[in-house]
């Protein structure tokens, strides 16, 4: 457990109240899957609860149990819809691990064979770049 507390006014918890746009690709009652803006992969998109939490040190059982069946339906589309080698999953917590944003989140990312990760510069990708893809993934999400 963390002692430090949540933070509302985090990016994804805005994302979540409707008040910042998002590439969204997938949402039921427990979670939402949106493309990462700055991705590190082609595909590569974020998983993010709706319960409030700062990450996997502090996120309750039923919901973490939510989340990671969204990973996984998740991870499974964007290996179809990519035709992925694999898939990376990631999450950070607390700064001192890599974590930036405070509420719990999951990267999902295709790999191919012999390619390496894009580093993560900062910089957002295209917009109808990330609709494509997003567009990609929703499709293999159906089957």
């Amino acid at each position: 457990m963390t002692n430090v507390e949540y933070d509302s006014q985090n990016i994804f918890a805005k994302i979540l109240r409707g008040e910042l746009p998002c590439e969204k690709i997938y949402e039921d009652e427990n979670a939402i899957a949106i493309m990462d803006i700055m991705p590190r992969a082609d595909g590569h998109l974020l998983v993010i609860p709706k319960t409030p939490s700062r990450n996997l040190l502090d996120i309750d059982d039923q919901s973490l149990c939510n989340v990671m069946l969204v990973v996984r339906k998740l991870a499974i589309a964007v290996k179809t819809a990519f035709n992925a080698d694999g898939v990376t999953m990631q999450q950070f917590s607390e700064a001192a691990g890599g974590q930036v944003v405070f509420h719990t989140h999951f990267h999902v990312i295709p790999r191919m064979d012999g390619i390496a990760l894009r580093p993560h510069t900062g910089e957002m990708a295209d917009s109808e770049l990330l609709k494509q893809q997003a567009a990609k993934i929703k499709a293999a999400l159906v089957h």
